[in-house]
């Protein structure tokens, strides 16, 4: 026993000091003033201290608050109240942004509660810098603690830090460490966001602390490794652990995003491409074995290999032709019969009544003309590309409605060409971070002055002087009436003297405006920098400026690589108050003439206003109109000089029949006024495309009607015995079916195929049937007129009847496009047949190509496409493409009927603590996790999570008088300032039913400030709109950003996600059916909604417009099933092979190509219409012989009528400055004649030759009685 006293003695003499140094202190209570009203805490190494009993209630509520662990009976610590007053208060700006996850602020509760009261302060605390002090008040001399040490256990840091990586700010759309840590989040880990809190230069930290990390002793000290909680934990039995939002942990794994679809493809290559290829093979295969086989037949049976394909000798391929006729025969002659009749009686009375029709139809022109003096151009790019009724403008409009109008854009896009890289070396110690030319800092002054130049613009309106403060968006206003200008100029609250404010001595720089903007791009929302600049980065506004949004052409997050700046003006709009928003347009047009007009040699800009784009349209087509007069002038002459055949220079006015011309012109013209008119006395708006591009329409069809009438009387002979107006009437009986197949067909197929469009479906239908009623009434009166001048004065210049001349150049004409079925000796049947069957097989091969490229047509149109070639806006999109990384803004609203004051309704909402993991934020955030897939590129600002965070009894922000109940801001020192909730269990709960319908407004109005930076005045005052008397929560929104959009087929993507988004919000919310919804809306969606649906409505519209087209031919042809069958096969092969040339020529498939391809549909009816219907009346032989006459007779007016006019007419719009013009009307007009024209006059006359329809015996019959014992007899048996 005696030998272990000593060894016991000297143990318990090595355990007594450690149980002493476990209970000291070393400081207690605070000393001198640090900086501001910041000061140091005192030395003091004795024993912890009990809190004073008698002290107020206040002193454990806030050692309760601040430090549970600490809070039991006798408890003694080593701070005093006062210390637990600047705990809380130095806790306010953490706490609004960390306390939406309990556990992750509860573990940083315990690091700041172990550092200022623990008891066992000693073991982890080293004190290495002190300082005398003497009390002014008791002038005794005490010890103020300058620096110390702090040993913190390595697993409790990596723990409390790995609780708050996921928190969410909901206002900025960022992760709250990156307004914590001095960094961005992405670049914070838990060293240097500790490191960062105890620095001193952080404005917040009174004296430096220095924190060493260690999980081991060291140095005689035990570091402070407290248990901690994680965030899916709870801290407590009344909180739950944090939510999916701010804790990835709960969450789960990752939402990944469905594969993308796998190319089809055969062999390796394109399933179109191979499909398409070996179907041409097949059907070449098949088709040239029939062509043998009937070869070697005739070969085998006939006398000849050179018999004629139409001999009667055994075999013949038109013996189908003979024979009786069958039951629908007489039905299709008979119906011919009574229109050539009525048309017969009509021409006539037209011509023996030329006065009165012409009387009439002046009036009826005049009258419908008339209502021209109402008409309205729309010129809005809203209103031009969607329809009133579609679901993105009635978004739209509950958007404008509840929340005001999306802010007007006046954006900037400075470039500095001469200027090159700099590099920034910190000083004492960092890596060298190169500096794009924009920020070079006198590149900086140059724009900051250009900025303050227009915020000094000014506007008249109405007498009155207009400026951007009295437009601009103001968020503080009427507290803080600063614009919001999102430049990166801002981060220098738009000063040159902050620009220019640095920190150093002779020698070296420590601090200059590269230390500030590394920081605020990193923590835009800051006040105080850490540098010792401490100056704010905070926008003069009030709200944060994001550095995707006025930084541009950088790499990744290296925002200090930038190429250019942006400067934003969000000018406010407004819905239904024209005179504000004209005096905001008035101000914008002095906008673009001040940049237009601002020269500096050191910046290049790229610029837009919000009018900019309706400005440059009304433009384009102002300076396009010299163009459209060009072309329609070009049509002109050439009517005039292809109706006549000019001999000499002398008799230029008389053989070109230029009185014709100009008759038949004016009375089309006159048909489009006479519908333009009609329309605007009913109110519909027009738009100057369609006012330019509408003659266009009418020209094709009426000038191919001009020349089949003018060219049937050249052809024709008067019958013995006929006066004039039988001849007429006669000749119009002959034609005017044909004509009025064609017009009625197009009629019908514009209407229907345009109805569901939005712009020109009303004009097509007029502009037709007026070509129709005009053409029929003046016209004829116009050719009796002429011709009774003709008689009288036979030296007059204006001269329509034949000449043998005339006569011989209109067969030239014929024989040239017989030449389709007399290239070789029509007798040589092998060689004909090659010959057709060569222009098959390349029909066939062109429509198998535009059928494999079908599906590869780009959908949309880009902006840049709607301005003209010399526009600055072109310019500005470019740049946009170039150098933006942010997208638009998106809007998640969330309408009008949801209960937010119950526990349910606010679970179904909000994204924090208790909320439901597909709640309508947490939805969204999942969303920006898939942002490639979804284009959704942040987390929403949720006002609902910020209000639960400013209302929380532990924070300053919500605040009361107690006597008058009124609100309290958070800066306001008044001892009379109470918490809104009590700090008790319940206090804690969220508010509830009338607690929060009290609370809301006071959030709504509270700015955001040093001590309470939750304040939702200046984020989302217009998100959140109150009902009458405060009694409930209207429609509200939560706003997000798109990723960076360029092309079309982005933005259509980004609109359909942000749908289907919103369409599962809506699904587990179970409010399907409720009377409300959650739907996306974003500034664009209204110019790409057509996009969404483009395929469908393409489908439908030509679909629709073919088979009216069909039943029309079907009933006008005279049940001639089979010859309407043909006619719109051949139809539907322009059609087909107008996709193959928009592949080809990169023309997009959009509101205006779909148009121009019902555009294409209904003027291939011109083209092919006229010949279906002259095979199926004429009484030859033979398919061959019948289809020859066809395109004699009508191909020939229909090549000069219409070719040959819209070909001449069309190439001067490829000189046009708008590219609409170029690629949308030049492009697709011209391959719409070209392909109309081929497949008119080429493909269908041997198409028709090969399988077209018997010979009608009863209209065979008929024709022989009409013209026995006459000439024509003969001709038709020729």
């Amino acid at each position: 026993m005696s030998a272990l006293g000593p060894a016991l003695r000297i143990l318990l003499l090595l355990l007594c000091p450690a149980q002493v140094f476990s209970q000291s202190c070393v400081w207690y209570g605070e000393c001198g003033i640090a900086s501001g009203d910041k000061r140091y805490n005192c030395k003091y190494s004795g024993p912890p201290k009990p809190l004073p009993k008698d002290g107020p209630m206040s002193v454990f509520s806030h050692q309760k608050e601040l430090c549970p662990g600490f809070f039991f009976d006798n408890v003694s610590l080593c701070c005093d109240v006062q210390q637990l007053q600047t705990l809380k208060d130095n806790l306010q700006l953490p706490l609004q942004f960390l306390s939406r996850c309990p556990s992750c602020f509860y573990n940083l509760l315990n690091l700041f509660c172990e550092l200022t009261c623990s008891p066992r302060q000693s073991q982890f605390l080293n004190v290495t810098a002190t300082e005398d002090y003497v009390d002014p008040v008791t002038n005794q001399t005490r010890t103020n603690v300058k620096e110390l040490q702090y040993y913190i256990g390595q697993t409790f840091a990596n723990a409390m830090y790995n609780a708050c990586r996921d928190v969410q700010a909901p206002s900025s759309n960022e992760k709250a460490l990156g307004l914590l840590c001095g960094k961005d989040a992405a670049a914070c880990n838990a060293t240097n966001w500790i490191e960062y809190m105890f620095n001193k230069d952080n404005g917040q930290a009174p004296f430096t602390i220095t924190p060493v990390f260690s999980d081991l002793p060291a140095h005689g000290m035990e570091p402070m490794n407290n248990a901690t909680k994680g965030c899916n934990e709870s801290v407590d039995e009344v909180t739950g652990p944090c939510s999916c939002q701010d804790c990835s942990a709960t969450c789960g794994p990752k939402p990944q995003p469905p594969p993308p679809p796998v190319p089809w493809r055969l062999f390796g290559l394109d399933a179109m491409y191979v499909i398409m290829w070996i179907t041409y093979m097949a059907f070449l295969l098949v088709f040239f074995g029939a062509f043998f086989a009937v070869w070697c037949y005739r070969k085998r049976y006939f006398v000849s290999e050179y018999t004629p394909i139409d001999s009667s000798i055994a075999f013949s391929v038109n013996g189908s032709d003979k024979g009786e006729a069958s039951c629908c025969d007489p039905v299709g002659a008979a119906f011919e019969g009574c229109l050539r009749h009525l048309f017969t009686r009509w021409g006539s009375f037209c011509v023996r009544n030329p006065g009165c029709v012409i009387f009439f139809s002046l009036v009826f022109i005049t009258t419908c003309s008339s209502g021209l003096v109402f008409i309205r151009v729309t010129t809005n790019p809203v209103d031009l590309w969607s329809a009133p009724r579609s679901q993105a403008r009635l978004e739209k409009e509950y958007f404008d409605q509840h929340f005001g109008p999306f802010f007007r854009t006046e954006q900037l896009i400075i470039r500095a060409p001469l200027t090159n890289t700099h590099t920034y070396e910190p000083y004492p110690s960092g890596a060298d971070v190169p500096f794009g030319p924009p920020l070079n800092v006198e590149i900086l002054h140059q724009v900051l002055d250009l900025q303050t130049a227009i915020e000094n613009i000014t506007a008249s309106y109405n007498n009155e002087t207009v400026t951007l403060q009295d437009i601009c968006v103001a968020p503080l206003s009427p507290y803080n009436k600063n614009c919001t200008i999102l430049s990166v100029l801002n981060y220098f609250q738009n000063s040159h003297s902050v620009l220019d404010h640095k920190i150093g001595d002779d020698f070296f720089v420590y601090a200059d405006y590269h230390t500030h903007f590394l920081y605020c791009v990193r923590a835009p929302a800051s006040l105080n920098d850490t540098s010792l600049l401490h100056d704010p980065c905070l926008g003069t506004f009030g709200g944060p400026v994001f550095p995707w949004l006025v930084l541009g052409g950088y790499d990744d997050e290296n925002y200090n690589n930038a190429t250019a700046l942006v400067i934003t003006f969000p000018v406010n709009n407004y819905y239904n108050d024209t005179e504000k928003l004209q005096r905001a347009q008035a101000w914008e047009k002095e906008f673009i003439d001040f940049v237009k007009n601002y020269k500096n040699p050191n910046l290049t800009i790229s610029f837009s206003a919000e009018r900019s784009i309706e400005d440059e349209i009304n433009r384009e087509s102002n300076s396009d109109l010299f163009t459209i007069v060009i072309s329609y002038a070009v049509m002109f002459v050439y009517i005039s000089l292809a109706l006549g055949h000019i001999k000499s220079c002398h008799r230029l006015l008389v053989d070109s029949k230029v009185s014709l011309g100009i008759a038949g012109i004016l009375i089309v013209l006159s048909s489009v006024t006479c519908s333009l008119g009609i329309f605007s006395y009913i109110g519909i708006p027009l738009t100057l495309i369609v006012i330019e591009v509408i003659p266009f329409l009418v020209l094709a069809v009426g000038v191919d009607n001009i020349f089949i009438l003018v060219q049937t009387y050249q052809r024709d002979e008067r019958l013995q015995g006929e006066t004039l107006d039988q001849q007429l009437g006669r000749v119009l009986g002959e034609v005017a079916p044909s004509m009025f197949l064609s017009s009625f067909s197009e009629t019908i197929a514009f209407f229907l195929g345009n109805y569901a469009l939005n712009s020109t479906n009303p004009m097509a239908l007029f502009s037709n049937w007026k070509v129709l009623v005009s053409f029929l009434c003046c016209f004829r009166t116009v050719l009796r007129l002429g011709f009774r001048m003709r008689e009288t004065c036979r030296g007059g210049w204006i001269r329509i009847t034949q000449s043998e001349e005339e006569t011989q150049m209109l067969f030239s004409l014929e024989n040239c496009l017989l030449c389709v079925f007399k290239t070789h000796d029509y007798n040589k049947q092998s060689l004909f047949l090659i010959h057709f069957s060569f222009q098959i097989a390349v029909f066939v091969g062109v429509l198998s190509f535009s059928v494999a490229v079908l599906n590869k047509v780009e959908i949309g149109l880009d902006q840049y496409l709607s301005m003209p070639d010399d526009s600055y806006v072109v310019d500005y999109f470019k740049s946009i493409s170039q150098y933006l990384h942010a997208g638009p803004p998106v809007y998640f609203v969330l309408e009008e009927g949801h209960n937010y004051t119950s526990l349910q309704g606010q679970n179904m909402v909000c994204g924090g603590m208790g909320c439901n993991n597909d709640s309508l934020v947490q939805q969204i955030f999942n969303a920006a996790q898939l942002d490639n897939y979804t284009r959704i590129g942040f987390a929403p600002s949720s006002w609902i999570d910020d209000y639960f965070d400013w209302v929380k009894p532990q924070s300053s922000c919500c605040r009361v008088y107690n006597t008058t109940e009124q609100f309290c801001n958070a800066s306001v020192v008044d001892p009379a300032c109470v918490r809104c909730r009590p700090l008790t269990p319940e206090g804690k709960q969220r508010p509830q039913g009338e607690d929060f319908m009290r609370f809301l407004p006071m959030f709504l109005a509270d700015n955001p400030n040093p001590k309470c930076g939750k304040g939702g005045h200046a984020a989302y005052s217009s998100a959140v709109n109150i009902l009458s008397n405060d009694t409930g929560v209207g429609a509200t929104y939560f706003m997000t950003y798109h990723t960076v959009l360029q092309t079309s087929a982005d933005f259509i993507d980004a609109m359909k996600k942000a749908r289907l988004i919103a369409s599962n919000i809506t699904e587990t919310m179970g409010i399907n059916g409720s009377g409300y919804r959650v739907f996306p809306y974003s500034v664009f969606y209204v110019f790409y909604e057509q996009y969404l649906t483009i395929i469908d409505d393409t489908i439908f519209n030509l679909g629709v417009s073919l088979g009216a087209v069909f039943l029309v031919a079907v009933v006008l042809l005279g049940c001639e099933l089979w010859s309407a069958v043909l006619m719109c096969a051949t139809i539907a092969m322009v059609l087909v092979n107008m996709f193959g040339v928009m592949w080809l020529w990169g023309i997009s498939l959009n509101a205006v190509s779909l148009v121009n391809l019902v555009m294409s549909c209904g003027i291939s009816v011109e083209f092919c219409s006229h010949i279906t219907r002259a095979f199926t009346v004429s009484t030859k032989g033979s398919r061959v012989a019948r289809a020859e006459e066809a395109l004699a007779h009508m191909g020939s007016s229909v090549f000069s009528g219409i070719t040959l006019t819209k070909f001449g007419g069309i190439v001067v719009l490829a000189f046009a400055k708008s590219q609409i013009f170029q690629i949308f009307y030049f492009r697709m007009y011209l391959a719409m004649v070209l392909l109309g024209a081929t497949h008119g006059l080429v493909f269908l006359p041997v198409l028709l030759s090969y399988i077209g329809p018997s010979i009608n015996k009863a209209k065979s019959c008929a024709t022989e009685d009409r013209y026995k014992g006459t000439e024509r007899e003969r001709l038709l048996n020729f």
